[in-house]
């Protein structure tokens, strides 16, 4: 990991312990940011905090890749933003459900407003009158794993993100009464979704542009549309990394006509594959022909699994290349009848005292920690080389 011996670091640091290979990413970021300009976008990269707000990440990004904004979605993550080196203007705010409490603290910040319901125009108007704010629209299409078209965000079913595209007049009507300019059109386009969903991506995308239009027809002056996050990483066997060219390609055939600054504003495909969770196998042992291996740690310390149902790899550090010879359960170590990382995961043969890594924790993980049961977080270690 990094560069380094995953069981030294192990030994040395003691488990559970997250590793972070802060280059990885820097490498996704740079990916991200010349794709875009590959595709002859005027393309904003931010980093969406909720996944990912480890002081020593946020301090390497502002150093290796100042040109990343943030992304966030409480007034908590607006005022980390601030306390960690980013500029009110290079803070983007999409929430939902604003309450007053909320405004108080997020108007005198500074930082953009992107609002996704009619009635929170409306609160914000009599708030700000005269303040420029974005739309996050709901296109009832978004791309998800294995080329799905619905995620929790926009699809078939009415989620409780966005305006649709025959609330748009209504939405425009409400800030005119307030004197509020939509000069950004926001849209969570899809979760998880490689290659398999950019046809649907692609949709999505046509879908924006034509409500886009409409806005600026209705006088608004659009310039940016923001795209969300939803960019994804393999998490399978075989899975292919996402094809950023085309990815960005498809961007620029529907958004650039519109002569509009394109953000991304990703969680996953930023950071996802910079870090590993290390934990050692402390007890081993067999239950009617299930053979449960159980760690030390916990759903609490990595909870990612457990709340979005996200996939998760394990690895035996010892035994990385070795055949995977028999289905193991392994179990965590809060007292809970679900703490399982997985069930029936092929892997070698293995042993008490074995450490082993579980891939692509980097996103959300340590940003979910539960004091549950009162078990500590892990420890974390950062590396931004690589020896």
């Amino acid at each position: 990991m990094a560069g380094r011996d995953a069981e030294d670091v192990a030994t040395t640091s003691g488990t559970p312990a997250y590793v972070y290979d802060l280059t990885r990413i820097e490498e996704q970021a740079s990916a991200l940011r010349d794709a875009l300009a590959g595709a002859g976008l005027r393309g904003v990269v931010r980093l969406a905090l909720k996944a990912q707000r480890e002081p020593d990440v946020l301090g390497f990004l502002r150093e290796r890749c100042p040109w990343v904004g943030l992304d966030v979605c409480s007034p908590g993550e607006v005022a980390w933003g601030l306390r960690y080196g980013w500029r009110a203007d290079e803070i983007s705010y999409t929430g939902t459900n604003l309450s007053e409490r909320d405004l108080d603290a997020i108007l005198g910040a500074g930082v953009h407003l992107n609002l996704d319901l009619l009635t929170q125009l409306d609160r914000v108007g009599r708030r700000a009158p005269g303040a420029s704010v974005g739309l996050r629209v709901n296109p009832r299409v978004g791309a998800s794993w294995n080329g799905g078209t619905s995620t929790l965000y926009t699809g078939e079913r009415p989620t409780k993100f966005g305006v649709f595209e025959e609330q748009l007049s209504d939405a425009v009507a409400i800030c005119a009464k307030h004197g509020l300019t939509i000069d950004t059109v926001h849209v969570h386009v899809g979760d998880g979704y490689l290659s398999d969903g950019l046809p649907v991506f692609a949709e999505t995308m046509r879908r924006v542009a034509d409500m886009t239009r409409k806005l600026r027809d209705l006088g608004c002056p659009i310039r940016e549309v923001n795209t969300g996050g939803g960019l994804g990483v393999p998490q399978r066997s075989g899975d292919a990394p996402l094809d950023l060219a085309l990815w960005a390609a498809i961007a620029a055939e529907h958004l650039g006509p519109l002569d509009v600054a394109v953000a991304t504003e990703p969680g996953d495909f930023l950071v996802k594959e910079s870090a590993v969770l290390l934990a050692e196998i402390v007890t081993l042992e067999e239950r009617d022909g299930v053979l449960f291996a159980g760690l030390d740690a916990g759903w609490n310390q990595a909870p990612e699994r457990f709340i979005y149902e996200a996939l998760l790899d394990v690895v035996v550090c010892r035994a990385a290349d070795a055949e995977r010879e028999r289905p193991v359960t392994l179990s965590g170590n809060i007292n809970e009848g679900d703490d399982l990382f997985a069930v029936d995961l092929p892997l070698p043969a293995i042993n008490e005292g074995d450490v082993v890594a579980l891939l692509g924790v980097g996103s959300y993980n340590a940003s979910l920690y539960s004091e549950h049961c009162l078990r500590p977080p892990a420890s974390a270690m950062f590396f931004g080389d690589r020896p």
